[in-house]
């Protein structure tokens, strides 16, 4: 790879680092604060933001000079497809959410890990710090576990080979052990993560398959270690995956390839496209 096409790279993560910064963010961002939060220059940051802003992605409110999501982004996500993810689980995961009153988030497969599309919180003040456009590793979340353990070997092999980061002292960092981990997991159908990501919190996560068999995504239990003890409990298991079914079928996951597969937005009937 010559320089430039290495810069050409970098600039293109950095331009979407920037634009992610600003879209999962919880209010408007300055210059500043998304320098900070992506430990690189202001004059870095300025130079994508002007371009995204240009482009119609991002937008400046005139008033504080911060940054927010523009009208070409907004665009994009209502050419959403109607058989998109987060609107097929919604109503399984408020099922899952009511029966149980603990929060619950839905995340996608990408090859580096499950990215949070959703979440639905329960009545605790305590907020979970999960937030949609966060991503959880494979090895030490509940939701990546659960990927990884029906991904094909090929991918989890790759996954496995690669140094395992420890967030606590019980993450899992010997590819041998989580090897043998994985397989509990396919076999039990779930995941639980009890304070490997973060001291206090454990989720307990199921698959969603798509029409082709293929795990593209997960639903989880997330709570504190107290309200989501480190052995699952049977209930709450069954629930989950119940409810990671229900998903499953609404994608088509063991359906007829001539049965209608959804609704979609306004009772039409649509068939989920293939995601992979």
């Amino acid at each position: 790879m010559t320089e430039i096409e290495s810069g050409g790279v970098r600039s293109v993560q950095l331009a979407i680092d920037v634009l992610e910064a600003v879209a999962f963010a919880d209010g408007e961002l300055g210059v500043t604060q998304i320098a900070e939060r992506l430990n690189v220059t202001k004059g870095s940051v300025h130079r994508h933001l002007q371009t995204l802003v240009d482009r119609g992605y991002l937008a400046q409110n005139p008033s504080t000079s911060r940054y927010m999501i523009g009208p070409k982004s907004r665009l994009l996500a209502r050419h959403a497809p109607d058989d998109d993810l987060v609107f097929v689980a919604e109503g399984p995961m408020r099922q899952l959410r009511d029966a149980l009153d603990q929060p619950i988030v839905l995340s996608e497969m990408t090859p580096r890990g499950a990215l949070v599309l959703h979440k639905l919180a329960g009545s605790s003040p305590v907020e979970i710090g999960v937030r949609s456009g966060s991503e959880l590793t494979f090895h030490a979340s509940a939701q990546g576990k659960v990927m990884l353990a029906y991904a094909p070997q090929p991918f989890r092999e790759r996954v496995l080979a690669r140094p395992l980061q420890r967030f606590t002292e019980k993450t899992t960092v010997s590819p041998r052990k989580l090897e043998h981990e994985l397989q509990e997991v396919a076999r039990l159908g779930y995941a639980s993560s009890p304070e490997e990501v973060a001291l206090g919190l454990n989720a307990v996560a199921a698959p969603i398959f798509n029409a082709q068999d293929a795990c593209i995504a997960a639903v989880a239990i997330v709570g504190s270690i107290h309200s989501l003890p480190e052995k699952a409990r049977a209930h709450d298991v069954s629930l989950l995956i119940e409810a990671a079914r229900q998903i499953s079928r609404k994608l088509g996951h063991g359906l007829g390839a001539e049965q209608p597969l959804a609704v979609g937005r306004g009772g039409r009937q649509v068939r989920p496209r293939k995601r992979f």
